[in-house]
């Protein structure tokens, strides 16, 4: 089964050079940090795999609800080891400037809150696809909303997209697999 994260990418869009040259300029400095007073986003690596997992695991059903039908993540047989090659998967491809995953913590980082995935897209006018999410613990309260708005703003302010579209949130997957291919 492939990562969450490359199934993402194959829904969204091909991964050839050209989709990669478009997605960010060469002199781009990718932002590595984001704090507020109830949460800071940084990359995500494979050093996060114990909290990831939990938040994962503890939200899988949540999860599932939100990204099973386009991801089919998170399997309920999602092993530690599996998940391990998932933030590597996320932590190379951040490296190579391909896609970029981001961890979503507690300010003092004892808890991870969600996750933050910024993708090439293939569609027309559409620079990038982004996607989110929060643990189940915390969606009765207003932090899916607030991590939302913080992110659209980031990315509106220090990304050099012109067009960044949120599947399955903004727009439904059906609409966005029907929107024209460059």
């Amino acid at each position: 089964m492939l990562p969450k994260r490359r199934r993402f990418r194959r829904r969204l869009g091909r991964k050839d050079k050209e989709t990669m040259m478009r997605f960010l300029p060469p002199d781009f400095d990718v932002p590595e940090l984001l704090e507020t007073e109830r949460f800071r986003i940084r990359p995500l690596t494979i050093h996060d795999l114990v909290k990831d997992y939990d938040a994962v695991m503890t939200s899988r059903e949540h999860l599932w609800d939100q990204f099973g039908q386009a991801w089919g993540w998170p399997s309920e047989e999602l092993t530690l080891e599996q998940d391990l090659i998932d933030l590597a998967w996320h932590q190379k491809e951040a490296q190579r400037r391909s896609s970029f995953a981001y961890v979503v913590m507690r300010p003092d980082e004892r808890v991870q809150l969600g996750c933050v995935y910024i993708v090439p897209s293939e569609k027309r006018d559409v620079d990038a696809a982004a996607a989110l999410w929060v643990r189940a613990s915390e969606v009765p309260g207003d932090l899916d909303q607030v991590l939302y708005g913080t992110v659209r703003r980031w990315l509106a302010e220090h990304w050099p997209f012109a067009g960044v579209v949120w599947p399955g949130r903004e727009l439904p997957w059906e609409k966005y697999d029907a929107l024209p291919d460059r």
